[in-house]
């Protein structure tokens, strides 16, 4: 099934949609890209949603994504003695780290790390910054406080500290165990949550060790300022919208999820914008004007993928989601100002052999009415220089390897093709012009490119580019 768009589609597997003909109705409405949420549901119900995508693949006979996202440190406060408090604006309020029921003076903050990282003058963000605690004084193990921002504060609710590098690992005890798990299923991406600074995602890649990619989630301010170091660290990148908007202002987000797609994009690393993009069709058929608008913006952009979360998960219309996502993605690519966006925004080659051929491919994409990119990849570097140039044709990756045709779905404008490697380069062309004429993306005699690495099978060495004939 040829896709009709560049821009790719994350759904999010839960309790609406996990049985084989939902995640086939999902992935037949424009679902690329099929994401694990490590936050809920049992590794028995991951598992089992893991088959049923493998055995969608086998039957269509096309690679497909599977993304597991790491539920990362969890910060709460305890529970309260009857189960929830009021607090007013200007009144006095501490945290400490007894084990003891909260009430309307204090309640239990079970995180050392948190207390390690505050001072006076700093503030703490309860429940998704519905209300705010000023810090008044301090120590290793409480902090007394003042409420800036009242309202009903209930057990086990989350605790953010904006502005703050906490001491914290990504990777909780939970997470080790649930990466290992996913890993072993053969999951094609780990999304790594809490990510503050660039040891951090040296950390899981180690944990990794190249059984899969690592998708850095920037959800945590602190991120920001080490960005271009976490992107060159990463596989790809996810614009956690939801999470960076609960310890920044609203109107700080836009601008920040424009600068982290021109950091992916100038790197060449795919990027995900997530988090409320069709929010209201958690309970709606159709989305506001303004979700529509939002997906089209994180297209303009340049965005590899834009994602679904309670849409597709837990909604009520999660095939709808889907389908308009679809819908939207594909006007907003044919809307004459989007090839001129992507132009505007485009990253300047690198002095080597394979940017100098990535770039030529996008010119001559301009010039002659070619109808695909044949680009024959074993690691996958070759396709995604070619995918940051954003051509005008799509890209048919071909590759040995069905993990990395697999990893690659997630790119922009790409089409993934397990195939068995050329053996000389009339076979190269050979075999790239029938995958092309069966995929129904050139018919014969129309322009083709073909794009390799002399010798086969080498990664890094892109240094051939054919133009031929279907």
């Amino acid at each position: 099934m040829k896709r009709q768009r560049n821009t790719k589609i994350v759904a999010t597997l839960g309790p609406a949609s996990s049985t084989p003909e939902s995640i086939r109705g999902l992935w037949e409405a424009g679902a690329d890209v099929f994401r694990l949420n490590f936050s809920h549901g049992s590794h028995a119900d991951h598992q089992a949603r893991v088959h049923a995508i493998r055995a969608l693949e086998r039957e269509r006979g096309r690679p497909i994504a599977i993304l597991a996202d790491l539920q990362g440190p969890k910060l709460r406060v305890g529970v309260f003695r009857e189960g929830r408090v009021t607090l007013d604006s200007g009144q006095r309020f501490r945290l400490d780290t007894a084990d003891a029921p909260g009430d309307e003076r204090r309640a239990r903050l079970p995180h050392p790390e948190i207390f390690a990282a505050l001072a006076p003058g700093r503030e703490l963000l309860l429940d998704d910054g519905k209300l705010r605690l000023r810090v008044e004084a301090c120590g290793a193990d409480f902090a007394d406080t003042v409420v800036v921002t009242g309202g009903v504060l209930s057990d086990r609710k989350g605790v953010n500290v904006p502005d703050a590098l906490l001491p914290l690992s990504p990777l909780t005890a939970k997470d080790r165990r649930d990466l290992a798990f996913a890993l072993e299923l053969g999951v094609d991406w780990i999304a790594l949550s809490f990510v503050q600074r660039p040891e951090d995602v040296a950390e899981a890649r180690a944990l990794v060790d190249g059984r899969a990619w690592v998708l850095s989630k920037l959800e945590k301010p602190a991120a920001i300022e080490s960005l271009d170091a976490i992107v060159a660290l990463s596989d790809a990148v996810m614009v956690a919208r939801g999470d960076l908007g609960v310890e920044l202002p609203p109107e700080d987000v836009p601008g920040l999820q424009k600068r982290i797609v021109q950091s992916c994009r100038r790197a060449g690393k795919p990027v995900v914008v997530a988090t409320q993009m069709l929010e209201s069709m958690v309970y709606a058929p159709t989305p506001t004007r303004a979700e529509a608008s939002d997906v089209a913006t994180a297209v303009y952009d340049g965005a590899d993928a834009v994602m679904l979360s309670a849409e597709s998960a837990s909604g009520r219309y999660p095939l709808e989601a889907v389908a308009m996502m679809d819908r939207i993605v594909r006007r907003a690519e044919r809307d004459d100002c989007y090839r001129r966006v992507l132009q505007a925004e485009a990253a300047i080659p690198g002095s080597t052999d394979a940017d100098a051929i990535s770039a030529a491919v996008c010119r001559i994409t301009s010039v002659l009415p070619v109808t695909a990119i044949a680009a024959y990849t074993s690691s996958g570097s070759t396709t995604l220089r070619i995918a940051r140039e954003r051509p005008l044709a799509p890209i048919l990756s071909l590759t040995p390897d069905v993990a990395t045709a697999r990893r690659l779905v997630l790119a922009w404008g790409v089409h993934s093709v397990h195939t068995e490697d050329a053996a000389d380069v009339e076979d190269m062309v050979a075999k790239a012009t029938a995958i092309a004429e069966a995929g129904r993306f050139a018919a014969p005699g129309q322009p083709l490119l073909v794009i390799a690495g002399m010798p086969f099978g080498t990664p890094g060495s892109t240094n051939l580019l054919r133009i031929v004939r279907a």
